[in-house]
């Protein structure tokens, strides 16, 4: 069974968090945040383009319940998928930047590829 970071947060905080930033992510197509985040956003964002290339109204429900904006969903099925068709993961990409200048956490961008 996969682990998954607990991000110094309660459960329903980092799930609000982590619906929040796939939901940016998607829209904009890349985010930078800290590296650990990134690993969690990246697991997620990817489980959604997958559910955006089988294209069922079943797959465009469960993405629904989780991406936060309709017009998000739409772009997923509509334009982001549809895209990596022929490819089996990997739609995304993480480059580590440096660490931040409050705090020195590792920062990173994450992408699509």
């Amino acid at each position: 069974m996969a682990h998954q970071r607990k991000l110094g947060r309660p459960t329903d905080q980092r799930i609000a968090m982590l619906r929040s930033m796939t939901t940016s992510f998607l829209e904009a197509g890349r985010i930078e945040t800290t590296v650990t985040r990134a690993k969690e956003v990246q697991k997620l964002a990817e489980k959604m383009i997958t559910l955006g290339k089988k294209n069922t109204l079943h797959t465009r429900r469960q993405a629904l319940a989780f991406i936060t904006k309709e017009d998000v969903v739409t772009k997923v099925f509509g334009e982001i998928a549809p895209k990596y068709a022929e490819r089996n993961g990997g739609y995304t990409r993480i480059m580590k930047t440096g660490p931040r200048r409050g705090d020195a956490a590792e920062m990173a961008i994450l992408e699509l590829v």
